[in-house]
């Protein structure tokens, strides 16, 4: 198995909204906001190249909303989802498999592009495409809260395709190269990706862990839907990441792509960061 770090691109957003509770005085440490308060994200997939299986984890945002939608983002860098893909030696058509964490644009946004008629079609036109039920009904159904998050454009390409798949809390994964966590605090039943590589795990921590500035407790974004869940597994997941020496793959750290953490006497904390290429 080898892994690949898929850079799309960054994006922006309110430093007070991703830091909840926390004081501005405090968050600004670790993520340095601009005169508009906004803080400078990361969109890391990260993509699973095993035998004939190639898995995309996330996508990242895409690039066919509208100007006005994107300029409530500022999205910025010259890496891409094609791009990465083809700097790892991939095309579109070689995707088996995206699977997605969940379902808000900044994850699920290039799983579906414009084709030369004008038409929303699954970006990977081989691919099986993955979420579940529970989180589904969730997106397409979407609450008041979240609605600005789940855009239809984005999601129901990807059933009417007849590409789309459910994994289940209820079953195994359907993937022997990961084993998958459900989180509810975020949004209802987001994904993460535990993957057994070179006699690690590796959780693929998508929005339970945004960034290293996340990893104290009560740091807890103002997006999520749950926060008091956020709180209790975000609790047992740092824990269990300690004991079991898990390492953390970011989805939008902009300076560390993954780290390790350690128990302390203010809780967990970060032990070391690295990039992915350094796992031996």
């Amino acid at each position: 198995m080898q892994l690949h770090v898929i850079n799309t691109g960054y994006f922006k957003l309110d430093g007070g909204a991703m830091f909840g509770v926390v004081p501005k005085s405090i968050w600004q440490r670790t993520n340095p906001a601009d005169e508009n308060n906004l803080c400078t994200w990361a969109l890391r997939c990260l993509l699973i190249e095993d035998g004939d299986r190639l898995i995309l984890i996330d996508t990242g945002m895409g690039d066919k909303q509208s100007e006005k939608f994107f300029s409530y983002y500022y999205p910025s860098g010259s890496e891409s989802l094609l791009g990465s893909l083809k700097n790892a030696g991939f095309s579109p058509g070689d995707i088996t498999d995206v699977f997605l964490t969940h379902l808000h644009f900044d994850h699920c946004g290039a799983a579906v592009k414009y084709d030369h008629k004008g038409a929303l079609v699954p970006a990977f036109p081989r691919a099986v495409y993955w979420s579940n039920n529970d989180h589904w009904q969730w997106a397409v159904n979407p609450n008041s809260r979240e609605k600005a998050s789940f855009l239809k454009e984005n999601i129901l390409p990807l059933e009417e395709s007849g590409q789309l798949q459910f994994a289940s809390p209820e079953t195994p994964s359907p993937f022997p190269q990961f084993d998958i966590l459900y989180m509810d605090g975020h949004t209802e039943k987001q994904m993460l990706p535990v993957i057994s590589y070179k006699g690690r795990k590796i959780v693929f921590a998508a929005d339970l862990l945004p960034s290293v500035g996340h990893i104290p407790l009560p740091y807890v974004m103002g997006y999520d839907v749950r926060p008091l869940v956020t709180l209790e597994e975000k609790s047992t997941f740092l824990r269990q990441a300690v004991d079991e020496k898990y390492i953390i793959y970011f989805e939008h750290d902009a300076q560390n792509e993954c780290c390790t953490l350690k128990h302390t006497d203010r809780g967990v904390r970060l032990a070391e960061a690295f990039p992915l290429k350094e796992i031996e």
